[in-house]
């Protein structure tokens, strides 16, 4: 059964897209702890399905509304489903997004070789990406965000309190190597955020960011690596450059969705990004 509960988000209906994922998991888990109800917002039932039921294991109150988050008209109809189910959204969190492989570069910067009609199998240059690709992360992480903002944020506005929080990244600060798209992408969301915040004040819903530095999950595991299995070249770069010595795992971030989240503690904040990182953002790497 639940054991830290917290009146103040008891019975507060929580959305969380992307809460398939291994960051956002953890977040919708964390606050049907404190008597929250989840409303579990992502494109793979499947994954979904396994949040439900970590949080049905502790006594949590929680649906499962697959869902493409940049498909306004079908997230209207879930935003409706979610309401006559548990009532309007009070919190949401915009976990949704990523990056595509076709995205991305092979190489860190430019080469030659790049331009040239016998270049090395596999090279891929910033001229051979696939602009749809690139398109699609650009929509999947910033409209993907616009559109749940829209449709909860109404809910919100309805009544005249919230709170929003968006998922930005290292990459809203410092470009990364070979991910321009979602270097793109996600400096878009700062942006966002602190636009959205200033509209939104007027109905009391605070509006802010969470950029997570480099976390444990199956797609970091695949490029950097782990201290057990050995990191990878980008892996000890990473590593070198975060003063804290190890990547973050997903309760490190709970703790800041919690305090932005509740206007107890964080009432007067609005508009800002809060870098959970290990000190990455701080180490110049000299």
């Amino acid at each position: 059964m639940i054991k830290n509960y917290d009146e103040y988000f008891k019975d507060k209906v929580a959305v969380i897209t992307g809460a398939g994922g291994t960051l956002c998991s953890v977040a919708a888990i964390e606050l049907a702890k404190k008597g929250a109800k989840a409303a579990l917002i992502g494109r793979t039932a499947e994954k979904l399905e396994k949040t439900a039921n970590s949080i049905k294991e502790i006594g949590g109150v929680c649906g499962v509304f697959p869902c493409d988050v940049t498909d306004e008209k079908g997230l209207k109809k879930t935003g409706d489903e979610i309401y006559k189910k548990f009532g309007r959204c009070r919190f949401l969190i915009n976990g949704a997004g990523g990056n595509n492989i076709k995205a991305m570069t092979t190489n860190f910067v430019f080469s030659k070789d790049e331009l040239s009609p016998d270049k090395p199998e596999g090279m891929v240059g910033f001229f051979d990406i696939d602009p749809d690709a690139f398109l699609q992360v650009l929509k999947n992480n910033t409209i993907g965000t616009v559109v749940p903002c829209r449709v909860f944020g109404k809910q919100m506005a309805e009544v005249g309190e919230g709170g929003i929080i968006n998922f930005a990244s290292m990459n809203s600060y410092r470009p990364l190597t070979r991910v321009p798209a979602y270097a793109m992408s996600k400096s878009a969301i700062v942006n966002f955020t602190q636009w959205l915040a200033e509209y939104f004040a007027p109905c009391r819903i605070r509006v802010n960011a969470v950029a997570p530095g480099f976390f444990v999950n199956e797609r970091s595991k695949a490029y950097l690596g782990t201290p057990e299995s050995g990191l990878t070249a980008r892996g000890k770069s990473v590593i070198s450059h975060t003063p804290m010595g190890r990547f973050g795992n997903a309760g490190d971030l709970t703790g800041t969705i919690n305090w932005l989240l509740d206007d107890r503690a964080a009432a007067f904040v609005t508009g800002i990004t809060v870098p959970v990182d290990g000190g990455f953002l701080s180490c110049s790497g000299v």
